[in-house]
């Protein structure tokens, strides 16, 4: 079975994560936004894109909101990455998190950022049940990160 995967539209790709990623370059979080920075896996090379880093019971997490994307692909082969706002980096190790155990996380993450991401979790929301939590689980890759 294919991976699942939503591709950014061109106003996504092109403007909004553009305008975003440079506010965050230059010091100015979009309510919680950073800069992930992860080494390719085939060439090595940063790779840089715009996440929301969500903070749930004291730990650091990211939420692969569009499914198994290349920063998805390269942090489970790198381990980790940067995270960059302004000229502050926070370098960090990151664990996969297990398809039980995202319900939580996926909450909390369409509780802050619901009307940014929303349309990609197919209609499953902050107030869904936990059999739907459970059932997009696969499709939205989830890390716990350990900040440096």
């Amino acid at each position: 079975m294919p991976e699942h995967y939503q591709r950014p539209d061109w106003f996504t790709k092109n403007v909004f994560n553009r305008i975003v990623a440079g506010f965050t370059r230059v010091g100015v979080s979009v309510y919680g936004s950073r800069v992930l920075e992860v080494k390719g896996r085939k060439s090595g090379e940063w790779r840089q894109t715009p996440v929301n880093l969500l903070r749930h019971e004291g730990s650091d997490y990211l939420v692969a909101p569009r499914g198994h994307t290349q920063w998805v692909k390269n942090m489970r082969v790198s381990g980790g990455g940067r995270l960059r706002i302004g000229r502050r980096t926070q370098p960090f190790t990151a664990v996969e998190v297990t398809d039980e155990d995202k319900p939580a996380l996926l909450r909390a993450y369409l509780k802050k950022w619901k009307l940014e991401v929303g349309a990609l979790f197919g209609g499953v929301g902050p107030e869904s049940s936990e059999e739907d939590l459970r059932r997009i689980a696969p499709d939205h890759p989830v890390f716990r990160l350990s900040l440096k």
